[in-house]
């Protein structure tokens, strides 16, 4: 039988048809229903990242004076935005839970010997680095000089990393870690899965960032456990670092949030 409409004959859907789309639909509710209980119920997972103290590790970029630090040699550039995103308590909330719950614990710091003087050609940052001395070390084998230098880790952070327990990896030499042993270490301990955090936002975490996507981890950047530097002419380099994180990373959790997920992933 059909049905007549003002464009004609309208045919009648079979009751048959109509049921099993009825059942059909009843069906994916079911299943969203029931994946979004999961979702809920699942112990560490947000944004498409789980966490797990099995195959999580928490790395920190240049946890160290000149960036951090009022101090520091940086400290004009780095300084209003590390006091904003209250960045070293932040890091210092993240180490702690780090320790207590069992997730190892990666440094990959920045280092410039006498050596480096000799580099033939440098970027814009690199040359500011090099023209204010940061990061600078007397030597690779000797720490004449280091203690409570721009390039030694903040007082606050010094319990964490010199625990016997905390990676620290070799010196990355521009930004990204193709020049050091983090993955090496990384790989070696079963780690799969990153929370990132540490300076500069838009240079070396970003590049970390960037190269750990390359190798095949998965990363998420704690959005108020990094800090950029301002300048005048080239910009913020918080915000720019904001924008790339979110279209690169798993997730960019606040801290609050990110401990809570270290919380329930160490359970």
């Amino acid at each position: 039988m059909t049905r007549q409409s003002a464009s004609g004959p309208e045919p009648q859907v079979p009751e048959r048809l109509s049921r099993r789309n009825f059942l059909f639909c009843s069906a994916v509710v079911a299943v969203g229903i029931a994946s979004a209980e999961a979702l809920a119920q699942a112990p560490a997972r947000a944004a498409g990242m789980p966490v797990s103290v099995k195959d999580t590790g928490v790395v920190f970029i240049d946890p160290q004076n000149d960036v951090l630090s009022p101090a520091g040699r940086a400290w004009g550039a780095t300084g209003a935005s590390v006091t904003e995103n209250r960045t070293v308590e932040n890091m210092e909330r993240i180490f702690k839970a780090a320790k207590e719950r069992g997730y190892d614990v990666f440094i990959s710091p920045h280092y410039f010997f006498p050596t480096d003087k000799g580099w033939k050609f440098n970027g814009p940052l690199e040359t500011d680095e090099a023209r204010g001395d940061v990061f600078r070390r007397s030597g690779q084998l000797t720490l004449e000089g280091f203690k409570n230098s721009g390039a030694d880790w903040l007082d606050r952070f010094k319990p964490y990393i010199d625990d016997g327990k905390t990676v620290v990896a070799s010196p990355h030499k521009v930004f990204g870690p193709q020049t050091n042993d983090l993955v090496l270490q990384l790989r070696k301990r079963g780690i799969s899965r990153i929370i990132l955090g540490g300076m500069l936002a838009n240079m070396c975490v970003e590049s970390h960032l960037r190269e750990l996507l390359e190798q095949g981890f998965e990363v998420a950047v704690v959005k108020d456990a990094v800090a950029g530097p301002r300048h005048p002419e080239w910009g913020d380099g918080y915000q720019a670092a904001l924008i790339n994180y979110r279209y690169l990373a798993h997730m960019v959790p606040s801290t609050d949030e990110v401990l809570d997920l270290m919380r329930r992933g160490a359970g």
